[in-house]
């Protein structure tokens, strides 16, 4: 089984699309040193905060448009029948698949993170522990999106997959504003409703933390174990429900 992992990551790994996420992301890291001489303000912040999102936002590109494609690829080009003939049970197919791609996900934002934190030792910025939880979130968001594609293409086509993987992306960031916006019109019907609705959608606000890096340091211990026990929850139920419906799944042959 652990061959479908090595298996994917090779195939991941030879993707030129993968090579042109990656060159454009160290791009974007280094230039934020520039970026920070050119606006106006902390520079500081503004470099951390560039650096942080260009790890986040390419790789949210490479999830949505590459792994959407993978399983359908196997699909179309028919050599998921050869893979689900051999002694292989199709829950290992789908978790081998998630690990493949995992291990691909880690290493490169890994190797990000490492020149990241690179670039702000060498401006002499202090590398503050949120920022480091900042990246160690970045990371579990990317699982969380991996996992979702995971589950929306098992039932859904490739171009649906993307569009709704990006809906709940967008919504899950969302809740606080509605909730504001909600409260100030006293509106508790939205209140009640939204809160019950931020239950199905995933913890994306919650690990979004690199808003308040140096703005606000009075985190708890509790929120980070919490959030990090929340994140891998959320993980491993979207994906026993992705082995769920691919158990039932009939592929025409």
């Amino acid at each position: 089984m652990f061959n479908i992992a090595l298996n994917t990551f090779k195939e991941i790994v030879r993707n030129k699309f993968l090579y042109l996420i990656i060159f454009f992301a160290f791009v974007f890291i280094v230039f934020s040193l520039l970026l920070g001489k050119l606006t106006i303000g902390d520079d500081n912040k503004i470099i951390v905060d560039f650096g942080l999102a260009m790890i986040e936002i390419f790789w949210l590109i490479w999830v949505l448009f590459v792994w959407s494609q993978l399983l359908f690829k196997e699909v179309e080009g028919k050599t998921i029948f050869l893979i689900l003939s051999k002694p292989i049970k199709r829950y290992e197919f789908i978790v081998w698949k998630f690990f493949g791609f995992s291990s691909t996900i880690f290493l490169i934002v890994a190797l990000q993170s490492i020149l990241f934190l690179f670039v702000l030792f060498f401006k002499g910025i202090a590398i503050d522990h949120l920022i480091i939880f900042s990246l160690l979130f970045t990371f579990f968001k990317l699982e969380i999106l991996l996992a979702l594609v995971f589950f929306f293409s098992t039932f859904m086509s490739n171009i649906l997959t993307i569009l709704i993987s990006i809906m709940v992306y967008l919504l899950s960031h969302s809740f606080s504003l509605l909730l504001d916006l909600a409260t100030r019109a006293e509106n508790y019907i939205i209140v009640n409703f939204t809160n019950l609705l931020q239950l199905l959608f995933p913890p994306l606000e919650a690990l979004n933390i690199k808003d308040v890096i140096w703005g606000f340091q009075n985190f708890h211990a509790n929120f980070f174990i919490f959030n990090s026990f929340y994140a891998l929850t959320y993980i491993a139920l979207i994906m026993f429900f992705s082995v769920l419906i691919f158990n039932r799944k009939k592929f025409e042959n």
